[in-house]
């Protein structure tokens, strides 16, 4: 699916008004044309987001990110959808390509690894400039495709699935069994996440590992799995660990049909309101959140300010063109203060701050 919205002038968009959906997002549309502050408007790129699904409320929450960034410059903005598909998510990015001469900055979540190679390399024929984020080979870096390849941004999943780990034997005491919901398999993040699950049951003897099921980032799987699951073990399963929140926020809904929500503590991980809510409800121990709406919004800024020649990307150092983005611990402790600051408020970004969330360059076993 490709969106196509035009944003103009008004006041700043909230966040709340940013995430109302579809139609709230196709309704940009209507908003007359503008003059960017930064070029001509017959020279401005075509910004494009690509990620996995709108009605995921994390790349909901990236696109409104993408859709802020495009408004602030006055970019016509399109919003590709590959629904978990790579063969689709390749297929669209060439399409666009095709369709703006090239002229265009690209911010995307590659459905899987291997995907990054080809569009990456789609974009360097065509002259597009290409932030990815998440996923891409280990071996393909922004620097062997000077200047249109720009950045690549993750987030090191190894300490925060390990952190969410701990939360969750925290809030049990430090004893019982456990099942765990893992991302694709071979997602970097998902890779990562399991890697700390791993990490923290090695460290903590007293929790049992009664299963890991990979659920492929799926609520509809995982909701499945986990109603096997509470068939299966029962009363044994003390705590669900799930690799993000959409299946964490499933798994609950499977506790709340068993009778067992709120006492059966489970985590998850990507800080999506939802989640926030439900730790404030006391049915979940913890996430982390990444922030989708800087990621949706910065990695367009990112890859429009090299586009647009604000900087060289081939003249910036390493820890600038592959680099850990900035997560935050959310649980009991600092829910409601993270809630009112970050979801109920309006988002704060300076989007010339392009690199003031990175963390240090990526390191690859």
């Amino acid at each position: 699916m490709v969106r196509n919205i035009e944003l103009g002038l008004g006041r700043p968009l909230k966040r709340r008004q940013l995430l109302k959906g579809a139609a709230a997002i196709a309704a940009a549309g209507m908003f007359p044309a503008i003059i960017s502050r930064r070029g001509n408007a017959a020279d401005m790129p075509t910004l494009v987001n690509s990620i996995r699904s709108l009605s995921n409320p994390y790349h909901a929450t990236w696109n409104a990110g993408g859709a802020a960034f495009a408004k602030s410059v006055g970019a016509k903005y399109v919003t590709l959808v590959t629904e978990g598909n790579s063969e689709k998510g390749i297929a669209d990015i060439k399409a666009i390509l095709a369709k703006t001469g090239g002229n265009c900055a690209i911010n995307i979540d590659p459905n899987d690894a291997p995907d990054a190679r080809p569009i990456v390399e789609a974009c360097k024929e065509a002259g597009a400039y290409v932030v990815t984020q998440w996923n891409k080979p280990a071996d393909l870096h922004p620097w062997d495709y000077n200047p249109n390849y720009v950045a690549h941004i993750s987030f090191s999943g190894v300490p925060y699935g390990k952190a969410m780990a701990e939360a969750l034997f925290k809030s049990m005491g430090g004893k019982g069994g456990i099942v765990a919901l893992g991302g694709i398999e071979s997602n970097v993040p998902a890779i990562e996440r399991k890697a700390g699950l791993e990490q923290a049951l090695k460290e903590n003897p007293g929790i049992q590992l009664l299963d890991f099921q990979v659920a492929n980032w799926s609520d509809t799987e995982a909701l499945e799995k986990t109603n096997a699951w509470l068939t299966q073990f029962g009363d044994k399963i003390g705590g669900i660990w799930a690799a993000n929140d959409g299946m964490g926020l499933a798994a609950i809904e499977a506790l709340r049909a068993d009778g067992r929500a709120g006492k059966v503590p489970v985590t998850g991980i990507d800080g999506i309101k939802l989640a926030v809510e439900a730790i404030q409800k006391g049915e979940m121990a913890g996430t982390v959140a990444w922030d989708p709406f800087w990621q949706g919004g910065m990695g367009l800024a990112i890859a429009f300010d090299a586009k647009t020649g604000v900087f060289d990307p081939a003249k910036e150092p390493k820890d600038h063109r592959e680099f850990y983005g900035t997560g935050v611990i959310i649980t009991g402790e600092n829910a409601q203060a993270y809630y009112d600051t970050n979801i109920k408020s309006e988002p704060t970004l300076d989007w010339k701050d392009i690199w003031g969330r990175a963390s240090g360059q990526i390191q690859y076993n």
